[in-house]
């Protein structure tokens, strides 16, 4: 029925009013009595259902809800978007259509009136409709400037339609080579669907304001310590063990709370100086945990999120109280016998985890985690076990190693009794015994005087500082110095150490104790349910009428067949090849690769030539690496240039860019042509391909097979297809499949872009030659801001080498977090739609997200289903019982775990035009991730998102050392805002990124810049302004500014502010320098200051002319 409705032009429609649940067709109109099994017609070619909409008469409104939702899909050209047409717009109108056939692609939500869906695991049933005739194909009609200008124009406000994510078309796949038992790591929690939790939000504020009226921010810690408080104070009103908190404004409670403003009596010692605080309680919610129970059974359109918000924190209070946090994570307070890493490092095994919403209901995923903490102990032993020979004794020969090592790290300190965290500033140029400081009376009853550390610690504190000939630990804030004996300081618990600083012996203690056997992590995961400490302990989960099954659930996968390959034989013909049956590898051993490229002109730069302990042997190496190419079917000539040189040439871009243009101008003069590949760095100038390799490797067969198939996928040849076409997409056109993830810069990098890359396939069917596109975007923004244009881009590409456009697209979307779903959907998907219009191009598009940070795991009931290591196979597959209860994803492990625990990769179809079923997509995926050109194994990402990693990755370093290049020699002070200026200006360079023309359409990149926006901070308010009144007015006020015919970045006043201060400055230079006499160099130093001292007091040194004064005399 769902097909044939399909095919006479009807769409059975998800309904939101009065039909309640059913299986109703939905008219081109959007009209529609209910919610059938999803499946409909496509994009409308050109935006063709949005002109017919606006050319036909408005019809009256209905006082009553209108019961109709439309969904788009993926018809031929002349369908109908299906779509709402009453009140409110759809999402329709906001990305026009595409042309081709399928099944709908998401469900929007619209309208009004009772959600009615069918429970999680049940079938709706159908009802019959009377057939329509079928339309007659209709030419789209041009697009209008007009409607992309409404679309960028359209307005997403909460109340608006959106896309949600497309819903299961089946209750699962079928295919199978076999099925295995497995148990995942998600614990059922049950919960009393009657019980209500209470919502409160906290404000706290300090008793007395602050002089300057600044808000004061109060950090987690106080605000801990206030919470507390209050339940110390009163433990009936605000009982603890009915209260969970989440460190900032919110509170979930099972009993009322008191509401208004409360005054609390902190005491100085706990955590922080006294005061008193003023907390103000405000009830803002109250929920029943059935609201979960109808999300989970498939009535509400979307997840009840301050419910889970409430449970997720329920499930975080007793961990939180007995644990050290960190990130999301939990690590005990006391390491395990065992886990010393040396150097005063400490390995801690700690667990994450999280609810999530599955057809099971609602489980706890628990998972085991390790990090590397510096220990809690006394400066003095945390030196003298990470500093080599350390003596205190001899302390001034360390003492930059010790700055080094206590830098920025946290500490409390003994002599009085306070669990305060101060961070390390620095040492003191003083020793101890010469330290002094100007002491303040308190009362006001005695002058300042001078007070050395070593008399105030024995007056005070009654402490007679041992070390007195080293240097003491700044603790002080901003400005102001506090000076305290290293002995009296004790480094806090739970701060962690980078794994890259760590030694070999001790890294490879961490990573043996991450990557542990599946049945240790099984283990140690059903310890940590079980833990009184864990988050089932304590019973906080009772009190809040929730219990949580501690055993795993069990649920049945499938192992998919692997794919058949094709190779080359010696003879030069096509092979079919079979994979091993238990890894799923396969090896180039009397092999060729299916298309190699012939390699006529290349060269060799030898960086290691001054190196004599790792200096290449050309003699072997080269000789060797031509034999394997040849033996793969690849024709590889002599290198035209073999050039020797140092390792220092690496260090500076400026001199590293000259040498390779004169190797390849060397070579272009012996081979009458550019150098196809070169063996070292070398993309964006001067065009030429390149591989790096180490002087140090095992220079074996395999190592030069490696080295061959990465050389010649990067010259465009083809290493491995699949044998068979891919599944679904047999004899409909042309495919082409994309890959696209967002870089961020480091933790403690505030100024540096994020990258986007994208990259897509050139060739169909084989499906496995890529080009990419790299754009840098503002920092840390998740969403690829440009990415509909660098879609355009490859899809014009992709039709320049195919003669044509691709009818099909399917997208894989990395990084992305289920609570960035909505603007992966309704952003970046309508930016890519949008783009493609331009050139009036509507193919079919599948939106999928590929996620890796994730905790599920997998583990064998029967140890004989997998392999040695304990792992599931090559192909394993799970769609049921742990994932949505209604919506389209699916874990699969494609491929083998030769190390720890193998991950599943979660793969989520947010948008499907394509109709795909649960089996039809996996086995999709799995058979390509056998086509990654770097490796005779399948790999555990699909390609097309592996390949937009390691672009990203690659983009930033080409940031870096750029930005390196540039950055000039600046003193300790200035290094910032230097740095920081760089990295604007790399950023904002159009052609930072852009690739040189012959390596646009292979395996890199190209160009674009990034935007920098101002962050307004409203602090004082007497005129109302709302946030649209206020930000249109400084966005039209941008448009003022004088010495340009463009709005500017910086509101005027304030760019006007700036030309002043600056012109100002000008002028105190000016005549300062005009007044100061000859002097002798000892006293330049004391003459300049008091010039400097007489121009600032003069009260008319920056007196304007009269005529100047109200003039815009700066601009």
């Amino acid at each position: 029925m769902e097909r044939k409705a399909a095919a006479a032009g009807g769409y059975r429609g998800r309904g939101r009013g009065k039909g309640g649940r059913g299986g109703a067709r939905v008219s081109a109109a959007g009209e529609g009595d209910g919610r059938g099994g999803g499946r409909g017609h496509p994009w409308q070619g050109a935006t063709q259902a949005w002109s017919e909409q606006q050319q036909q008469p408005p019809r009256p409104r209905d006082p009553q809800p209108q019961p109709h939702v439309g969904v788009g899909g993926g018809g031929r050209q002349g369908s109908q978007w299906v779509g709402p047409t009453s009140a409110g717009s759809s999402w329709a109108s906001k990305v026009g259509g595409a042309s081709g056939s399928g099944s709908s692609g998401g469900r929007v939500v619209t309208g009004q009136g009772d959600n009615k869906w069918v429970e999680v695991g049940r079938t709706a049933p159908s009802i019959p409709s009377q057939p329509r005739p079928q339309p007659q194909p209709q030419p789209p009609p041009p697009v209008a400037d007009t409607i992309i200008e409404k679309l960028k124009l359209k307005e997403i406000s909460e109340d608006s339609d959106k896309i949600i994510p497309v819903k299961r078309p089946d209750k699962g796949g079928m295919l199978a080579i076999r099925t295995v038992g497995l148990r995942a790591n998600h614990f059922p929690v049950k919960f009393n669907p009657n019980t209500t939790i209470m919502h409160y939000v906290v404000d706290v504020q300090p008793a007395v304001p602050h002089k300057n009226g600044r808000p004061v921010r109060i950090t987690k810690s106080v605000l801990s310590e206030i919470r507390n408080k209050l339940s110390s104070d009163d433990p009936e009103q605000f009982p603890l063990s009915k209260t969970v908190y989440d460190g900032e404004k919110n509170i979930f409670s099972v009993v009322p709370l008191p509401t208004g403003k409360i005054g609390v009596e902190v005491h100085e010692g706990e955590d922080m100086k006294g005061g008193s605080y003023i907390v103000t309680v405000n009830l803002i919610n109250e929920f029943k945990f059935g609201k979960l129970v109808d999300y989970l059974n498939g009535q509400p359109f979307s997840v009840p999120r301050y419910v889970l918000q409430g449970l997720a924190l329920v499930m975080k209070e007793n961990p939180s109280r007995h644990m050290i946090s960190f990130g999301r994570s939990f690590y005990p307070r006391e390491p395990r016998e065992g886990d010393d890493l040396g150097w005063g490092i400490t390995a801690s095994r700690g667990f994450q985890h999280s609810l999530k919403s599955t057809s099971q209901g609602l489980p706890l995923c628990v998972n085991y985690t390790v990090l590397a903490f510096r220990k809690k102990i006394s400066e003095e032993n945390f030196l003298q076990e990470h500093i080599p020979g350390f003596d205190i004794n001899n302390f001034q020969r360390f003492i930059k190693d010790v700055d080094n090592a206590l830098g920025g790290l946290k500490v409390n300190v003994t002599h009085w009794k306070t669990n305060q965290k101060h961070i390390i500033r620095g040492l003191t140029r003083e020793n101890t015994q010469e330290y002094s400081f100007i002491q303040e009376d308190p009362e006001c009853q005695n002058p300042p005087r001078q007070v050395r550390i070593v008399d105030y610690f024995s007056e005070k504190y009654d402490k007679d500082i041992k070390y007195k000939d080293i240097p003491c630990l700044d603790l002080g804030k901003a400005n102001k110095k506090n000076a305290v004996p290293m002995e009296f300081c004790v480094l806090v618990e739970g701060q962690r150490y980078p794994k890259e600083r760590l030694d070999r012996n001790a890294g490879t203690r961490l990573k043996n104790l991450s990557l542990v056997p599946p049945r240790v992590r099984e283990r140690e995961i059903c310890s940590v349910v079980r833990s009184e400490n864990g988050p089932c302990g304590g019973g906080m989960a009772q009190n809040f009428g929730m219990e949580v099954n501690t055993s795993m659930t069990r649920v049945r996968g499938r192992v998919l067949g692997p794919p058949v390959l094709k190779l080359g034989a010696q003879n030069g013909k096509m092979i079919k090849v079979t994979v091993d049956k238990e890894k799923c590898q396969w090896n180039l051993v009397e092999k060729s690769v299916v298309e190699g490229k012939r390699i006529d002109r290349w060269g060799v730069i030898d960086f290691s030539s001054n190196d004599y302990k790792s200096r290449l042997n050309p003699d072997f190496f080269i000789p060797k690496l031509i034999n394997r190419f040849i033996n793969l079917g690849i024709h590889m000539e002599e290198p035209l240039i073999y050039k020797r040189t140092s390792m220092n040439k690496l260090s500076r871009v400026d001199v590293l860019l000259e040498l390779l243009e004169s190797v390849n101008e060397e070579a272009y003069k012996k081979g009458k042509g550019h150098l196809q590949i070169l063996l070292c760095i070398s993309e964006t100038k001067v065009g030429i391909v390149t591989q790096c390799c180490l002087s140090t490797c095992r220079a074996n067969d395999q190592y030069f097979a490696n080295l061959a198939t990465k050389m010649n996928a990067k010259l465009g040849g083809s290493n491995v297809e699949l044998n068979d076409p891919l599944p679904h997409f047999g004899g409909k056109g042309h495919v082409m499949f994309v890959g696209a993830d967002v870089s961020h810069p480091g933790a403690r990098d505030f100024a540096s872009p994020s990258i986007a890359a994208v990259v897509a396939t050139m060739n169909w069917p084989a499906a496995n030659r890529y080009a990419a596109r790299v754009c840098p975007q503002i920092h840390r923004k998740e969403r690829i801001l440009d990415f509909g244009n660098m879609c355009l881009e490859l899809v014009q590409s992709y039709a320049q080498l195919n003669n044509g456009l691709p009818e099909h697209i399917v997208v894989f979307r990395d990084g992305a977090g289920d609570s960035q779903f909505e603007m992966v959907l309704n952003e970046e998907l309508l930016d890519l739609k949008m783009a493609l219009q331009k050139i009036k191009y509507s193919p079919i598009i599948t939106l999928i997200v590929a996620q890796k940070r994730h905790q599920t795991r997998l583990f064998l009931e029967n140890e004989r289903d997998g392999g040695p290591t304990g792992n599931v196979s090559p192909g394993t597959v799970v769609d049921t019982t742990i994932v949505h209860p209604f919506e389209f994803d699916f874990y699969l492990c494609s491929h083998y775990g030769s190390l720890g625990t193998s991950k599943p990769t979660h793969y989520y179809v947010l948008w499907d035009e394509h109709g795909f079923t649960s089996d039809e997509l996996e086995k999709l995926i799995y058979h390509m991730c056998f086509t990654f050109v770097r490796c005779t194994k399948p790999v555990a990402l699909v390609p097309p998102v592996s390949y937009a990693d390691l672009v990203a990755y690659r983009g930033r370093l080409y940031y870096e050392a750029v930005v390196e290049g540039q950055s000039p020699p600046v003193s300790a002070t200035s290094s910032s805002s230097s740095s920081s200026s760089l990295y604007s200006a790399a950023s904002l360079d159009q052609n930072f990124f852009k690739l040189h023309a012959d390596l646009e359409n292979i395996i890199h990149y190209g160009s674009l810049g990034t935007s920098k926006p101002t962050h307004y901070y409203v602090l004082w308010d007497e005129h109302g302004f709302t946030s649209d009144e206020l930000e249109k007015l400084i966005y039209h006020m941008c448009f003022t500014f004088v010495r340009c015919t463009k709005p500017v970045a910086l509101v005027p006043p304030v760019s006007y502010a700036d030309l002043v201060a600056y012109r100002g400055r000008l002028y105190y230079e000016a005549v300062v320098e005009g007044q100061s006499p000859p002097v002798s160099a000892t006293s330049s130093s004391s003459s300049s200051s008091s010039l400097y001292s007489a121009a600032s007091l003069d009260q008319n040194f920056f007196k304007l002319h009269a005529d100047l004064e109200n003039i815009m005399f700066f601009v």
